[in-house]
């Protein structure tokens, strides 16, 4: 019975071992190389393709240089506002973040960086457990430690979801302003940020007097806000 524990034991390491191998040799590559899909794009294309056979993501991939500035500061004054100085991790944000969470007695804030959330994107499901919380850490890890501040933001700009099937910064700009992400004026950066959180919610709902404020709010913590 002890060797098949034993046994078992270092199959399951190796598994370990062995993703966390895989998850490495991806990071690597899209150092220099962009992704073309996220395990978060696949599992929202499976949902909508369950509704609609014909369902297609809108997504397009622009480099770093072609994204309006506006929407740089913008993101990181909604979402990460330590992003260039932090190695992963805004201690203080988790810490206030769980407060908030005590407080209310659920999960209202999440204090997650723009690292932490490009990792859950990129590799992660939506289902939280210990086990993705811990991997999400490692991922964190792995890409502060191989990619400079400036490819993080260019990839999670260009991957992140900003409503019904609309991935990255140059898709949400036409789906909601008509135009290129690279001609993104102050207000409507803040308010691509704004809808963050809950995109698809503010995909049907872009009038909603919350999301006008916090636009606002965004709006005006801008100016302080540094970019890689």
């Amino acid at each position: 019975m002890k060797h098949i524990i034993k046994t078992l034991l270092w199959w399951v390491l190796a598994w370990v071992l062995f993703y966390q191998l895989w998850i490495l040799g991806h990071i690597l590559w899209w150092v220099n190389h962009n992704p073309t899909s996220t395990a978060f794009m696949e599992a929202r294309i499976e949902i909508m393709q369950e509704k609609r056979a014909e369902a297609t993501l809108q997504q397009r991939w622009v480099p770093y240089t072609q994204i309006s500035k506006h929407l740089k500061r913008a993101v990181i004054a909604a979402e990460d506002s330590k992003f260039v100085d932090h190695q992963g991790f805004d201690w203080v944000g988790i810490e206030t973040a769980f407060e908030k969470n005590l407080k209310k007695g659920k999960i209202v804030a999440g204090g997650s960086t723009i690292s932490q959330q490009l990792a859950k994107n990129l590799f992660l499901s939506g289902h939280r457990t210990p086990w993705r919380k811990a991997q999400e850490v490692v991922i964190t890890f792995m890409l502060e430690k191989l990619m400079t501040k400036r490819r993080i933001l260019e990839i999670y700009l260009n991957v992140i979801e900003w409503g019904e099937g609309v991935f990255g910064a140059e898709a949400a700009s036409r789906h909601y302003f008509h135009g290129s992400v690279q001609a993104l004026g102050p207000a409507q950066a803040a308010r691509l940020a704004a809808m963050i959180p809950n995109p698809r919610f503010y995909d049907v709902h872009r009038s909603t007097r919350y999301l006008s404020r916090h636009a606002a709010t965004i709006q005006a913590r801008m100016r302080l806000v540094k970019i890689p």
